[in-house]
């Protein structure tokens, strides 16, 4: 429901005055506005439902108009108020004190005190601390605020107080302020009243306000908490730092605080309340732990679900339990923008599109993202650490949280090969970055890492065992598939066939990749530190090649070799596009067609590749050459002990690199059969591509029948859109991250985004890992994407952001490589030295510090590159 619409429902419960008595419970199903106002009718509707609100009874509308209408006092008001204009604050205040003397000289009639002072005395012994609150008709609406513009008194007590406050209550319509935001609203003067709202004082220990909403941005993603020791009128008056509480509305799970300063706390006292300073114990203690914060919450979106839109909650706690005393609709909210996919706002983590990143460089479709969510589920050991999730959706894009990765290696005491192998694997990370901890115990860390590691490997052997077996049926499987979803000729078949072989299909070969990248152990990740100690970093580079050789074929190298043996007629057409056909530059991106759907794609290929002076066979050839110069040279240098040791060492390595990329290669064939089976599905329910804006799930329910997922599509387009607009985002992100604003920013970093603390520039110099040994100079060309590869000549070096498997035919054209984003063991890196091509990768900021046009020298071995004549501006 929105805001006019929750406005409309409220209007339409009013009913006429006589229809209620001077005083009625708090929770009367027939209180409306114009009875009990704004703020009355809200607590009745959350009493009504049930919720937590503090017992007391609500002083009509009709009480206050029977107290003006007596003497004259609402003429004498309409007359002080007539003619007054917003801008005019003397003739307001003058008008105010007017008014204000009528109530403060005025009796309050005994039909109306005596039922107040009966509903009093039945609260407990007739000297309960009460709360006595103002509740205008015109308050607490949606779209308008008149937050604190009526007085409220705290801590009365006795039947003669309790009559007072009520009488500055109605007095306290007619401020100057309350007066002014009238005016300027258009609610005429002769239409308003006052009801008061008469509640058990709660001696809240601790008390705040809640949002439903980021009342700044509009994001529903978390329900926001603030909150301070005592009453909390320290808080509103803004006399403290509050506790700051960000929780997650789908978990409950307390995503981000900060704990403020609470210097002073408002404390009840036999006169009223008063300040008093906190104890200094508390000042700096968190006023909730993160199970009484996620209650909190679920309170609040209990609230919102009664209202229909977001809102403003404002609460207490004593003795353990929480009370609503307030709640009003958020207004002003900034328009929306559709929907927001960021999970950097849940937490302050470390996110990286290191590795698993480059392989999915895209912004991703929903469709995509849910797919990739399953394939996560399955390759890696772990998806979670409690609510904290590894894989997450930052502007579109794919990042890995490092905090989870390195909760779950503390968690058993391997934090130091963690951190050790992080340059290996997902590239340097900055001086004077860290990596954010969970903030859970090592007890909780072991019991939530344990409950999915151990199904995890149990399964693992069980793939590994069967490998070579599941690699070598696995394009069969393909074939069966896709036959299965092209036969499916209703929504129902269709929908059967997900069940029953494309779900298990895309499992099975996540589960593939699992195994592979774990063949003999983390030999793979160790490999480079160990050769380089045993060979030196001369001879290193050349003997970490060979993982594409007659040994076995390492498939990223795959379509490019192929290419070769194509143009050389040792590999005929057809056989090429099966084996081939499914890997390309957005491979993973279920909404993108595959190579092998277009049927120029292998000419276009064999004929960029023509002009280059050398093709991949005679790449590999010269580096074999090289690889075995650099045995011999080992062979001289160590005991043949060692030797045998170094080149077990390696050869494991290779079946490790061999087994995950063929692996790898079957999951992205999996993926072709994805975007399969979301084609046919919307050829069957003829909504076409609006079905790669849905959810794997959501699709599964569309061809039940159930059409409702499709309204969220016109907003996820534009969300895509809106996303696929702007630049790459930085490699490390830390904290929340907006891209809008990001992008903005001339000064950006595309290597690293820290919302936590304040960074350099990004360096002028261009260093970064030593990808593939060799020195070469030439000519910069800066591709943006494989699209563009056609500008890159032959003997110029390649610059770009990142690289896949999509890139590597423009790898034999590149004198050398030069990379944003990547690692010794990324994509480029492992290609180039397979090809012998000089690669400098993660250098952070390559691509905005090197122009096309400009003479560089690049030093592969070393990691760094030089500007030697910069092109003309």
């Amino acid at each position: 429901m929105n805001a006019e619409s929750t406005d409309r429902a409220a209007r339409t419960s009013v009913r006429p005055e006589s229809a209620l008595p001077y005083v009625v419970p708090l929770d009367h199903p027939s209180a409306g506005i114009a009875e009990v106002g704004g703020k009355g009718a809200s607590l009745a509707r959350l009493a009504w439902a049930g919720l937590p609100v503090p017992p007391g009874f609500q002083v009509t509308t009709a009480a206050y108009r029977a107290f003006v209408g007596r003497d004259g006092r609402q003429d004498q008001i309409l007359a002080a108020v007539s003619g007054l204009r917003a801008d005019e604050p003397a003739r307001c205040e003058e008008a105010a004190q007017k008014i204000g003397r009528l109530f403060a000289e005025g009796v309050v009639p005994a039909e109306v005190a005596e039922p107040v002072e009966r509903a009093y005395a039945s609260l407990d012994d007739g000297n309960l601390p009460v709360a006595v609150r103002s509740s205008a008709t015109s308050e607490d609406l949606p779209g308008m605020s008149f937050a604190g513009q009526q007085d409220t008194y705290l801590n009365i007590r006795g039947r003669d107080a309790v009559l007072d406050a009520v009488r500055r209550c109605w007095g306290s319509l007619w401020t100057a302020r309350a007066v002014a935001y009238r005016i300027r609203q258009g609610i005429p003067a002769d239409e308003v009243a006052l009801a008061v709202v008469v509640q058990e004082l709660v001696p809240a220990e601790s008390a705040g306000v809640m949002f439903t909403v980021d009342p700044t941005t509009g994001d529903r993603a978390y329900v926001h908490v603030n909150g301070t020791w005592g009453l909390g009128e320290a808080l509103v008056g803004g006399q403290v730092t509050p506790d700051s509480l960000l929780i997650d509305r789908d978990t409950f799970a307390v995503a981000h605080r900060e704990t403020g300063d609470k210097s002073v706390r408002t404390v009840r006292t036999e006169q009223g309340t008063h300040e008093e300073p906190v104890p200094p114990h508390l000042r700096h203690a968190p006023v909730l732990d993160d199970e009484q914060a996620g209650e909190l919450a679920r309170l609040g979106v209990d609230v919102e679900d009664l209202y229909g839109c977001p809102m403003d909650v404002e609460w207490a706690r004593h003795d353990g339990r929480f009370f609503l005393v307030q709640a009003r609709p958020v207004t002003g909210l900034p328009a929306t923008t559709g929907e927001e996919w960021n999970d950097s706002l849940r937490g302050d983590y470390l996110w990286t599109s290191g590795n698993l990143g480059e392989a999915i460089p895209d912004v991703m479709t929903p469709c995509t993202w849910s797919l990739i969510s399953i394939f996560m589920a399955d390759t890696m050991a772990l998806s979670a650490v409690g609510e904290h999730r590894l894989s997450g959706n930052i502007g579109g894009r794919f990042y890995l949280n490092l905090s989870v990765a390195a909760a779950s290696a503390q968690a058993f005491g391997m934090s130091k090969l963690f951190y050790s192998s992080i340059p290996e694997i997902f590239g340097r990370i900055p001086a004077g970055v860290t990596i954010p901890l969970l903030p859970l115990s090592r007890w909780r860390l072991v019991g939530s890492v344990l409950g999915e590691v151990v199904p995890f490997y149990r399964r693992l052997r069980t793939y590994q065992k069967n490998f070579q077996a599941l690699i070598a049926d696995a394009p069969a499987r393909f074939e069966r598939v896709t036959a299965a979803i092209g036969a499916a000729d209703t929504r129902a078949a269709l929908a059967k066939v997900w069940t029953a072989e494309g779900e298990p299909y895309l499992r099975d070969t996540s589960r593939m990749l699992a195994a592979g990248s774990r063949m003999d152990g983390n030999a793979l990740a160790t490999i480079g530190a160990r050769v380089r100690r045993a060979a030196g970093e001369g001879d290193a580079n050349a003997l970490l090649t060979g993982l594409h050789t007659a040994g076995g074929e390492l498939a990223s190298l795959g379509p490019l070799v192929g290419l070769a043996q194509v143009r050389r007629g040792q590999l005929d057409r057809d056989t090429y596009v099966r084996q081939w056909g499914h890997r390309g530059p957005h491979e993973f991106e279920v909404s993108a067609p595959r190579p092998a759907e277009d049927p120029g794609w292998l000419d276009h290929e064999l004929t960029a590749m023509a002009g280059n002076r050398e093709d991949a066979t005679d790449l590999l050839a010269r580096q074999h050459r090289a690889r075995e110069a650099a045995w011999e040279r080992v062979q001289a240098r160590l005991r043949p002990r060692e030797v045998a040791a170094l080149r077990r060492r390696v050869d494991r390595a290779a079946h490790a690199a061999r087994a995950r990329e063929a692996a790898r290669s079957e999951v992205i064939r999996a993926f072709w059969a994805m975007r399969i089976f979301v084609q046919r599905a919307g050829e069957l329910t003829g909504r076409g591509d609006d079905l790669f804006f849905c959810d794997v799930h959501e699709i599964c329910r569309v061809l039940d029948g159930d059409d409702a997922p499709l309204a969220a599509v016109p907003a996820r387009r534009t969300a895509y859109d809106r996303y696929r607009a702007l630049p790459a985002y930085p490699t490390l992100i830390r904290g929340a991250f907006d891209p809008a604003r990001w992008a903005a920013d001339p000064n950006r970093r595309i290597d690293l985004y820290d919302a936590t603390a304040d960074h350099a520039p990004a360096a002028d110099t261009v260093t970064g890992h030593a990808g593939s040994a060799g020195v070469v100079e030439g000519i910069a060309r800066v591709v943006a994407g494989p699209e563009d590869g056609e500008q890159l000549r032959p003997g110029e070096i390649l610059v770009t952001s990142v690289t896949n498997i999509g890139w590597t035919p423009l790898f034999p054209r590149a004198a050398a490589v030069v990379t944003d984003v990547g690692a010794p063991l990324s994509h480029a890196a492992i290609v180039a030295r397979e090809l012998g091509i000089p690669a400098v990768v993660g250098t952070g900021n390559a691509t905005i510090r090197l122009r096309s046009g400009d003479r560089i020298r690049v030093d592969g071995g070393h990691g760094t590159v030089d500007v030697l004549e910069a092109a003309a501006r």
